[in-house]
C-alpha cells in the first residue's frame, strides 16, 4: 500500500472528528439556548468543553500532524502549493479565534450559568453573541481550509 495514501486517509479521519465535533458544538449550544434554562446551558458549556478536550484537540493536533505528514511524503511544498498554504492559514485563523476568544468565552458562560444568583439573561446574552461571532469565524475557516484541499483552485 502506498504510504502516500495512509498518511493521506488519516489526515481525512482527522478532519471528519474535527470538523464534526466544532458543528456539532454549535448545534447543542442552540439548543440550550432555545430551552432557556441556565442550568442546562451551563450544562451543555461544561460538555463542549470537555468534547473539546477529547475531540477537538487531539483531532486537530492529529490533522495538523497528518497534514504535513501527507504533504511531504507527497513532496508537496507547504509553502509553494497555494491550496496547502492557504488551508494551514484557514486553520491558523481557527485556532486563534478558538483559543484566544472561544475558549474564555466558554469558561465565562459556565462560571455566569452555573450561579444562579449572579445570572442574568442579558450578560449570557451579551456572551453568547460573541461565542457566536468567534465560534463562526473558528468553525467557517476550517470548512475553507477543506474547500481549498479538496477542489485545489489554485
Amino acid at each position: 500500500m502506498d504510504i502516500y495514501l495512509i498518511w493521506k486517509l488519516l489526515h481525512v479521519l482527522a478532519a471528519i472528528i474535527f470538523l464534526g465535533n466544532i458543528t456539532i458544538g454549535a448545534f447543542w449550544k442552540f439548543q440550550a439556548d432555545k430551552s432557556k434554562d441556565r442550568s442546562k446551558i451551563a450544562d451543555t458549556f461544561k460538555t463542549l468543553i470537555k468534547a473539546d478536550r477529547v475531540f477537538t484537540m487531539p483531532s486537530v493536533t492529529l490533522l495538523i500532524i497528518f497534514g504535513l505528514g501527507t504533504a511531504m511524503q507527497g513532496n508537496l511544498s507547504l509553502v509553494e502549493t497555494p491550496w496547502i498554504l492557504w488551508g494551514m492559514i484557514m486553520v491558523i485563523i481557527s485556532a486563534i479565534a478558538f483559543m484566544s476568544k472561544v475558549v474564555p468565552l466558554q469558561k465565562k458562560i459556565v462560571s455566569l450559568a452555573s450561579n444562579e444568583q449572579k445570572f442574568k439573561w442579558e450578560d449570557y446574552e451579551a456572551l453568547s453573541k460573541s461565542w457566536n461571532l468567534w465560534g463562526t469565524v473558528a468553525t467557517v475557516a476550517p470548512y475553507i481550509a477543506i474547500i481549498l484541499m479538496v477542489l485545489k483552485p489554485m
